[in-house]
């Protein structure tokens, strides 16, 4: 590779020389061949070459064939690429005799692209299955146009000197295709092959490992006994067994202390349209179907059929499966041998980042599997899979992982100084901002571990170290006791703290493209509020960084405070306490009663999440094992109905409008109906508050749109009725589009407050 032409003086009729920069994610997907064989097809000269976050090119040629070139180069892009172009300029410089791919630029730059992690290809996925291919049944097969990026870069620019394939040196065949300009290899990063490439190994207790074709084998064989095994995939390691065989369900359960939480299952990819296996236990419909070929090859959100024969332990007591598609070469010929489905959980203790490095796997995970599938392609940094569901017809994001984050989005404006928005306590992630750009990073988890804050921390620094920007200032939940907050404290920078459903609105907002002045529903389980206290069913009237809260819901306190997250029971006794209902099926010690009478840890709450708990708490559900699960089966036993109860609004000195939520309650308090009609009344009595609310605040044509966020609407049935009703009343809805509505979301919307100067 030579250097760049000098800029001269062209002779009398030379033909003309175009500068060109190409901006976008242009760089880890195949971009530079791209332009190789677009100028080598229109006879031109000149060169390419990555530059700091951009693709710099110098082309050279007729006019005719300079203006075609120009065009193919946007409109003909590789899929994986988003690239427009940034800038074009005439200059003079030498004859060039040829094209040439010239090597990248060092260094950081504020336009630097990190790409996420990309599925395998359809003619990758064709030479892992053709015998005599030098692929064939090759684990860790891939081109420019898939296979690992983020997992695997520990530096940009994005060159196999910097990533964890660096220790792979390419074998004379492999080093071909990657010098190959004309090769869908050429310059692919993790490119390998058996003969210079990572490898597979299996450890089974009392056996001797075995490494290659026989580790596939064996590896099948132990899971069809009905085994788990820990796997090393991209992001990290999955838990695996079958997902038809109740008993392998249940002993991964006992053995991760998991009881309840559902577990996602991977399909094999079989039948014309590679979903025939998943049309055999579910409902598909063109949404979903759509949704597990998505560019992320994400878990999706589906119902089972009625005939399902998934084991009735890979979801208790709820309607829909999270599933997905294989999307590495390893997955593909695991499931395909296997030939079913296998459940793929992540490996890791519950609530805690994925685990990537096979001591961590072996220890942690040493009494939970039963054998480990590994690998020896170092994974840089965990990425656990994306999880989306449809709700209102669409697919809407519930976790951000591998394949969709880093998530990249334009800022409406330039902030000042980079920042780093620390997010919250549960579902975290992290955003780094800098003039009007936001990077959000994958899913972190809860930052209630040891290991939730070293990943929290490595992602931190990660993100600053790759695109060469240092946060001047962080931006932080207002809650003083989260995790991020006391650890922000700790760093010496200026700090922001924003309110938790302030950021919940603002996220919305930047999501939808949309800053006018809009009323925002942010409904969850408990955060933060303005007066010190619980909220969580607010209605918030505004824009970014002026915010002002016009609407709630009757404030009741919690026994047990933070307990109340996986006792419902506490919320219903608190309900009921409150309203001075005798609910004579609770369960509450008297020494409970008595702190909460007192206000002993029994905070005030507004959280329409602690009211579905407290519902879930009432109909029977008394004790859950993880945060979210009365709500979800309460949804699960629901249907839309037209029966509900009227919840009274009443208006506050000072004008706050609170809902009381009490007539409802007595409503669910001993009555006769099956718990599924009392389910189907609490969220269309939930759904109707709303709009009632909605109409009292805005009575006129003034602020007509009306933004749904907060954990509350990942429930497709009160976000979809909740939809239906405000637009039979003249509302325009905004939902999520890329930005999970629950608390993934508020890295991205205290950039915002940042940016609005709140």
């Amino acid at each position: 590779m030579s250097a760049p032409g000098r800029s001269t003086s062209p002779p009398e009729g030379e033909n003309p020389c175009w500068l060109l920069r190409i901006s976008g994610h242009v760089q880890g997907v195949g971009f530079r061949p791209h332009v190789y064989r677009l100028a080598q097809r229109l006879g031109l000269s000149g060169w390419v070459r990555n530059a700091l976050g951009q693709v710099e090119i110098t082309v050279q040629g007729a006019q005719p064939e300079l203006e075609e070139f120009v065009r193919a180069l946007i409109q003909e892009a590789p899929p994986l690429a988003r690239a427009r172009l940034d800038s074009q300029e005439t200059q003079t410089c030498q004859a060039f005799t040829g094209f040439e791919i010239l090597g990248s630029e060092s260094g950081n730059a504020p336009r630097v692209f990190i790409p996420p992690d990309f599925f395998c290809c359809d003619q990758c996925l064709l030479d892992i299955n053709t015998p005599g291919n030098r692929r064939y049944r090759y684990p860790f097969t891939n081109c420019t146009q898939c296979g690992p990026r983020y997992t695997l870069i520990n530096a940009l620019p994005y060159d196999r000197a910097n990533t964890s394939m660096a220790g792979f040196p390419l074998c004379e065949r492999c080093r071909e295709e990657y010098l190959n300009p004309l090769d869908r290899r050429f310059h692919a990063e993790p490119v390998a092959c058996p003969a210079c490439g990572p490898s597979i190994r299996l450890v089974l207790p009392g056996q001797t490992p075995v490494s290659g074709e026989a580790a596939l084998v064996l590896a099948v064989k132990a899971l069809g006994e009905g085994k788990i095994l820990a796997v090393k995939g991209v992001g990290g390691y999955h838990l695996m067994c079958d997902a038809r065989d109740e008993q392998s369900v249940q002993r991964l359960r006992q053995r991760k202390l998991r009881p309840d939480k559902p577990l996602a299952v991977m399909f094999p990819q079989t039948g014309e349209d590679g979903l025939d296996a998943l049309r055999e236990q579910l409902t598909l419909e063109p949404v979903t179907a759509e949704g597990v070929f998505g560019p992320g090859r994400p878990i999706v959100l589906v119902p089972r059929r009625a005939d399902c024969e998934l084991a009735p332990g890979v979801a208790p007591g709820l309607a829909e499966i999270g599933v997905f598609l294989p999307y590495s070469p390893l997955h593909h010929l695991l499931l395909s041998d296997f030939g079913g489905p296998l459940v793929a959980t992540s490996g890791n203790l519950s609530g805690e980042p994925v685990l990537t490095s096979v001591a961590e796997a072996e220890a942690v995970l040493g009494k939970v599997a039963d054998g480990f599938l590994h690998h020896d392609r170092p994974i840089v940094r965990p990425a656990d899979d994306p999880v989306w569901r449809p709700i209102d017809g669409s697919l809407r994001p519930m976790r951000l992982g591998r394949g969709c984050a880093p998530l990249e989005l334009d800022l409406p404006g330039r902030l000042p100084e980079p920042v780093l928005a620390l997010g919250g306590q549960m579902k975290n992630t992290l955003a780094l901002a800098w003039d009007d750009r936001l990077v959000i990073s994958p899913h972190i988890g809860e930052m209630s571990s040891a290991r939730s804050l070293q990943v929290f921390e490595q992602v931190a620094a990660d993100l600053q170290a790759l695109y060469g920007v240092q946060a001047r200032r962080l931006l932080v939940d207002a809650h003083p006791a989260y995790t991020t907050h006391r650890w922000a404290r700790a760093q010496g920078l200026p700090l922001s703290p924003y309110f938790h459903h302030h950021a919940h609105a603002s996220a919305l907002a930047l999501d939808n493209g949309f800053l006018d002045s809009c009323l925002v529903f942010a409904w969850d389980g408990v955060g933060y509020g303005e007066d010190g206290s619980l909220w969580g069913g607010e209605a918030l009237l505004g824009q970014p960084g002026r915010w002002r809260r016009v609407a709630s819901f009757r404030p009741f306190r919690l026994p047990g405070g933070e307990l109340a997250a996986r006792s419902p029971w506490r919320s219903a006794a608190g309900l009921c306490w409150e309203a001075g209902i005798d609910w004579e099926a609770c369960p509450a010690p008297g020494l409970v009663h008595q702190a909460w009478k007192r206000g002993l840890n029994s905070p005030y709450t507004s959280a329409v999440g602690r009211l579905f708990d407290g519902a879930a708490g009432l109909l029977g559900l008394h004790e859950t094992s993880f945060e979210g699960q009365g709500p979800m089966q309460l949804e699960a036993q629901s249907s839309a109905c037209e029966d509900y109860v009227d919840l009274p609004l009443l208006r506050e000195e000072g004008g706050l409008l609170r809902a009381d939520w009490e007539p409802l309650v007595r409503r669910l308090v001993g009555h006769e109906a099956v718990p599924g009609e009392l389910a189907s009344v609490l969220h269309e009595s939930l759904a109707r508050c709303l709009v009632k609310q909605a109409r009292a605040l805005c009575p006129d044509q003034g602020a007509r749109v009306v933004g749904l966020c907060g954990g509350v609407f990942q429930n497709a049935l009160l976000a979809s009725r909740s939809r239906t009703l405000l637009e039979e009343c003249g509302f325009h809805v905004l939902q999520a589009r890329n930005i999970p509505c629950n608390d993934a979301g508020i890295s991205a919307g205290q950039v915002m407050q940042a940016l609005a100067g709140a």
